[in-house]
């Protein structure tokens, strides 16, 4: 099983966007993938369900089939991880996509997160195993959550922020993959976020040296590899001309070296670490969240005709050439199902 999260601590890049659509282009490169929710917010869980289903989901008080079920019985003390709820999306004979739902209440776990974060540097006998079934909980969602599912591969959604919740979602990821709009801000947020990430990978480490680490309990390595970054393209807007953007994007290759991966020097042309540079379909879109699909999906009946047609052909393209560059940079061989 690789994991695989996509974070950066600026929001509004179009994040929640990316990882429905390679979910689902894993799913029709014959794949078995699962989709795991860990922001609070849900959005992902929203693109891939009906409002019937999430207010099944969402109405009742336990919401026992959403990661907030899975995590309930440690964030009150009461118990371990309980079995995750894994919602089967869409399947055929060769692959399935599924999704473990999220949940606004995860926000919740927050604090018990940060506190076990301290505590798996306890040497008590008694402290120490708890703190450690807490940071784990992710990871060992995932765990099940794919054995379930019997997927290869999990992408993981996690909000924008550098708080203790994403803290443990990250550590129990195997890669990460930064999405990154053509603005400042972007750029602020990856400065942020590779420092952030060393010190997690380090302490996370130091942790892991604790002789009363429970050997019982499966615990994530931390690695958090970047596999490269994804620049989202926005629609140009009045007053903004293209020159603008693109100043910002000519400084992502050099900021992504030097404070994700701690390189100096020369950045190659083109840089490797540019997975894709994916544009705005504004036009597919709202066919697609009319059609509750992806856009590369889009059909027809759904609108999809004329200059539209051409442009589910161009995004199809676009996200199967991302999907195998980041399987390729996770060591995931890709096979696709027969036609």
């Amino acid at each position: 099983m690789k994991t695989i999260a996509f974070f950066n601590n600026k929001g509004g890049v179009g994040k929640t966007s990316l990882v429905y659509h390679l979910a689902w282009m894993y799913h029709e490169l014959g794949e078995r993938v699962v989709a795991i929710d860990l922001d609070p917010q849900s959005n992902l869980t929203t693109a891939f369900l009906p409002v019937e289903r999430l207010e099944q989901l969402w109405s009742s008080h336990e919401h026992p089939h959403t990661i907030l079920g899975a995590i309930q019985p440690l964030m009150d003390h009461i118990g371990d991880l309980a079995q995750p709820h894994v919602e089967l999306v869409d399947s055929d004979m060769w692959s399935a996509l599924s999704l473990v739902p999220g949940d606004l209440g995860l926000s919740l776990f927050e604090d018990r997160l940060a506190e076990a974060w301290n505590k798996c540097l306890s040497d008590s006998r008694g402290e120490a195993p708890d703190a450690f079934r807490v940071m784990s909980a992710f990871h060992r969602v995932m765990e099940r959550a794919a054995a379930q599912a019997e997927a290869d591969l999990v992408l993981v959604d996690v909000g924008p922020n550098l708080g203790a919740l994403n803290r443990a979602a990250l550590v129990a990821s195997d890669f990460v993959v930064v999405p990154l709009g053509a603005d400042v801000f972007s750029l602020q947020g990856l400065r942020n976020l590779g420092p952030t990430l060393a010190q997690w990978r380090r302490g996370w480490r130091k942790r892991l040296d604790n002789e009363a680490r429970p050997e019982e309990v499966s615990v994530p390595k931390g690695e958090m590899r970047p596999i490269g970054y994804v620049i989202l393209q926005h629609a140009a807007r009045e007053g903004h001309p293209v020159k603008v953007y693109q100043r910002w994007i000519d400084k992502i290759p050099e900021v992504y070296r030097r404070r994700l991966l701690g390189e100096e020097g020369d950045v190659p042309s083109p840089d490797p670490h540019l997975l894709a540079t994916i544009r705005h379909y504004r036009s597919l879109m709202p066919m697609a969240q009319e059609a509750r699909k992806p856009m590369f999906l889009l059909k027809p009946a759904d609108g999809a005709i004329g200059s539209h047609a051409a442009a589910v052909q161009d995004c199809r393209r676009d996200f199967e050439a991302l999907a195998r560059r980041i399987a390729a940079g996770a060591g995931i061989p890709l096979v696709s199902p027969p036609a």
